[in-house]
């Protein structure tokens, strides 16, 4: 079969023929019918987002992915996971051996991630622990399904739980992207009040209004900080999150907070963190909060509340290519030709 193949060492990336694997003990063979092109595979390819503690040579890339189950492994139930059931796939899983692991405590220390630290879901087949499993109702399109566990559960669990964001309370998005563009619709859904879209494109801006933003900014205007304050009665932001992981935006953000507001960090740049005046930003009570994918219970939630029609992914799909055209995907993505949200791989 047909797989998107990374290596890790020379960072060359190419659609190579591999077997089709076999699910072991606790596993199941899935049927990919779609896998997201994400930034982060991007960010893999071009060697600026590098994982600790990987000693791979090769993957298959994605780690956004839904399909059906085609096989299972030894010992797993065929009534808990039937084969030609529907179903989405945890972007990570545990790694099974650390201290929480052995004790089964939450929270797995060293936690795993789909298509980078095993083989993801950019081919016709992948192998899948039943833990990350999750089954989808027929109501639920299978292309939106498969972004679910990045491109929505990432800004999603943003907001909901590392920000703990409440109803009226305002919040500004730098990067109106892959992430940010759901981060602006589940704002909206969450009753953030107002939402201050940011972004040097005027597209990007424009967009963020069609999803539910208040305000869309050029963070370059030189009125910005006059214009926040104006949006948020000259309070500021209670929460900034930075989608874009670009070090500036964190200067800017950081000077239009409110008292006691949070910055919160979801766009990744692997550079180091700086603070223009320590002792202002501790003076005004301001909190840093870092953030990393979602965890299980961020998935269940989304798929009941997309399963339900409550939220529509629908916009978000901006085109889709075969498994065999990955490069093509890729191309497009790094170039941002005509500016997709997600492009999705299908067989």
């Amino acid at each position: 079969m047909p797989a998107g193949r990374l290596n890790l060492r020379t960072l060359e990336f190419a659609v190579e023929e591999v077997p089709v694997p076999t699910p072991g003990r606790g596993e199941v063979l899935v049927k990919v019918e779609a896998a997201g092109v994400c930034l982060s595979d991007i960010h893999l390819i071009d060697g600026t987002l590098r994982l600790p503690g990987n000693d791979l040579e090769k993957v298959t890339l994605g780690h956004e992915v839904a399909g059906t189950i085609a096989e299972l492994g030894e010992g797993v139930r065929e009534d808990v996971y039937p084969v030609g059931q529907r179903v989405l796939l945890l972007a990570g899983m545990a790694c099974g051996r650390c201290a929480n692991c052995v004790r089964q405590r939450p929270g797995c220390l060293n936690g795993l991630t789909r298509g980078v630290q095993f083989d993801g879901g950019w081919a016709h087949y992948t192998l899948a622990r039943t833990a990350t499993v999750y089954p989808i109702p027929d109501s639920l399109p299978i292309e939106q399904a498969a972004i679910i566990p990045d491109a929505v559960s990432t800004p999603y669990a943003a907001i909901t739980q590392t920000a703990g964001l409440r109803p009226a309370q305002s919040a500004g998005i730098w990067g109106v992207g892959g992430l940010g563009a759901h981060g602006v619709q589940l704002l909206r859904f969450a009753g953030a009040a107002p939402i201050i879209a940011v972004d040097p494109l005027p597209h990007a801006r424009d967009r963020a209004l069609k999803l539910g933003a208040d305000i869309a900014l050029d963070p370059m205007a030189s009125d910005f900080r006059e214009q926040v304050l104006a949006a948020t009665d000259g309070l500021g932001l209670d929460y900034a999150f930075d989608f874009a992981g670009v070090p500036a935006v964190r200067t800017q953000a950081d000077s239009v907070l409110a008292r006691n507001g949070a910055l919160v960090l979801v766009g990744l740049s692997g550079q180091a963190l700086s603070l223009p005046n320590d002792t202002a930003f501790s003076a005004a009570r301001h909190r840093l909060l870092g953030h990393y994918g979602g965890l299980p219970v961020h998935l269940e939630e989304l798929i009941k509340l997309a399963g339900h029609h409550r939220l529509d992914f629908s916009g978000s799909i901006s085109g889709t290519f075969r498994f065999e055209d990955a490069a093509e995907a890729v191309r497009q993505l790094a170039e941002k030709v005509n500016d997709p949200i997600r492009l999705v791989l299908t067989p």
